[in-house]
């Protein structure tokens, strides 16, 4: 079996020292803010941002012509029960004068029929 390399301390700090300088190194090529790949990304993720605000936009507007529609709707069937309410009533007024004066005739004829036999 092979044997078990012990790191010692200097190989430990030498190994935490290069990772150090990796991370620096790292950190230095990234490209600066005012690199034009960078402000091209930025642009580009403005322009998918404003798209987004843009669709959002679009369909809160749909939301509320839809919303505006179905008001308007559901109005058009409130007035048209109202209006078929109103018309029944109207005929059920009708009928009951109706009735009414058939009744009213019927009296009147048997009023005159006992008046005549009477005379």
């Amino acid at each position: 079996m092979a044997g078990f390399k012990d790191k010692g301390f200097s190989d430990r700090i030498s190994a935490a020292a290069k990772a150090r300088e990796a991370a620096l190194e790292k950190f230095k090529s990234r490209p600066k803010p005012d690199d034009p790949e960078m402000l091209a990304k930025a642009a580009a993720r403005k322009a998918t941002a404003d798209a987004r605000e843009a669709k959002a936009a679009e369909r809160e507007v749909e939301r509320i012509a839809r919303k505006a529609r179905e008001a308007e709707e559901q109005r058009a069937r409130e007035i048209a029960e109202a209006a078929e309410k109103a018309m029944r009533a109207e005929n059920q007024m009708a009928e009951a004068v109706r009735i009414m004066s058939e009744q009213k005739a019927a009296r009147d004829a048997r009023y005159a029929a006992r008046k005549a036999r009477k005379s």
